[in-house]
């Protein structure tokens, strides 16, 4: 019997010879990819980027002041719109206006005619009426010798005793009306209530003045000394509680639009008596001196960058700004090792800052090195080579600004503080 076989059917293969192919698979990947990497660091080694370049500064120790630093607004202690208190026609106008003036200085003259020839008046009513209290006087020292003698009736001498008590009344009306006389002629010489910078004038020569007038005759602020308005985040208000009861005095220094140029030097006064619950903050003010001819530097209602002193922390750590990163970690720095080859990734805690170096409040001590500039894409271990020492703000010439550019440490890192 003969055995055809069909040259197209499957032919079966052992299962251990598939097992046997899958294994090997998996080890030359495995083989491939790593021959892959180390032949990619051996091209970065012929190219010249074994290590980055770097720049390092040391690990200091200092005093840090702790500030609060907000956008403050100038206000007077004292402002107000000077109006007259009588009705008349302005007769001068006695101020330059923007000038200094003075507690009871005349800055305008109100027509004083009508008001000198009331005051005459009622001082002639007195003394008319003076004149009658006199006779009704006599008249009643007459009647009570006749009384004592019995030569009037009762009556008669009631009668004047009741007459000699209208006039008396009526001259203490007539003393109360030249004194409102007199007090309305001093009114006609309108007054600075107290020392401060006068505004531009709001009537001349010639107007009809009336203490209803909305504008006044002008606006006196007092300029020294002088308060400013600011905003403290309820989180440090228990910081400046505490300073503000030591006795110590909490100094503010007021500064220019810019941020650099100081105005004057205060002190901190009070808060405000509640939060405002929509921004979390509180109202401050503090006082300062504004002396000068022409005012001061602080002007009502100017916009200043306010600085205050809270505290100082002493010989803490503190490196240049650029030398702290943010990323996936937190915040963080990189330690050049002792071989000066490779970095090591250390997290801290950062805390107040000058604006140049910040102080690190834990993960760092004094006499390490840390990498100033050229940290962009470093990573924990990561090889360095040191091209320079940076400065206070980081300063040295490898790998350029790296305090404001992506880091490593997966990929999520940003410098600065």
């Amino acid at each position: 019997m003969t055995t055809v076989y069909d040259e197209y059917a499957p032919r079966r293969r052992p299962r251990w010879l598939a097992y046997l192919l899958v294994v090997l698979g998996v080890v030359a990947v495995a083989l491939i990819g790593r021959w892959a990497a180390s032949s990619g660091a051996e091209k970065n080694a012929k190219r010249g980027r074994p290590a980055a370049a770097v720049a390092t500064a040391p690990v200091d120790s200092a005093d840090m002041p702790v500030t609060v630093k907000a956008i403050g607004t100038v206000t007077p202690i004292d402002s107000a719109v000077i109006h007259t208190q009588i009705s008349g026609n302005v007769f001068a106008v006695l101020f330059k206006e923007g000038e200094l003036v003075h507690q009871g200085q005349v800055i305008a003259q109100i027509d004083p005619r009508p008001y000198r020839l009331a005051l005459a008046s009622a001082k002639a009513t007195l003394a008319k009426d003076e004149a009658t209290l006199g006779a009704a006087l006599l008249d009643l020292k007459r009647y009570e010798t006749l009384a004592s003698q019995d030569s009037i009736a009762r009556q008669t001498l009631d009668t004047q005793r009741a007459t000699v008590g209208q006039d008396q009344a009526l001259v203490a009306a007539d003393k109360a009306s030249v004194g409102t006389a007199e007090l309305n002629l001093k009114y006609t010489s309108v007054q600075a209530p107290f020392n401060g910078r006068i505004g531009l004038k709001a009537v001349s020569i010639g107007t009809y003045a009336t203490p209803s007038d909305t504008n006044g005759i002008a606006t006196i602020t007092r300029t020294d000394p002088i308060d400013i308005q600011f905003t403290v985040p309820q989180a440090q208000l228990a910081d400046i509680n505490k300073a503000a009861g030591s006795g110590a005095g909490l100094p503010v220094t007021a500064l220019d639009q810019d941020g650099v140029t100081p105005l004057a030097q205060g002190s901190f006064s009070t808060f405000d008596n509640q939060i405002d619950t929509t921004t979390g903050t509180v109202k401050a003010k503090a006082r300062f001196a504004n002396p000068g001819a022409n005012g001061g530097k602080l002007f009502p209602n100017q916009f200043v960058n306010i600085s205050m002193l809270v505290t100082t922390l002493h010989d803490v750590p503190v490196v240049p700004v650029s030398a702290v990163r943010h990323g996936a970690p937190g915040d963080f720095v990189f330690v050049l090792s002792p071989s000066r080859d490779s970095v090591k990734l250390v997290v801290v805690k950062q805390g107040p800052s000058d604006g140049k170096r910040i102080a690190i409040l834990s993960g760092l001590t004094k006499g390490q090195q840390v990498v100033s500039e050229g940290a962009d894409g470093l990573d924990d271990g990561s090889k360095v080579r040191v091209g320079g020492q940076g400065g206070p703000g980081g300063a040295g010439g490898a790998g350029g600004k790296g305090g404001h550019r992506k880091g490593g440490a997966n990929g999520a890192a940003s410098g600065g503080a």
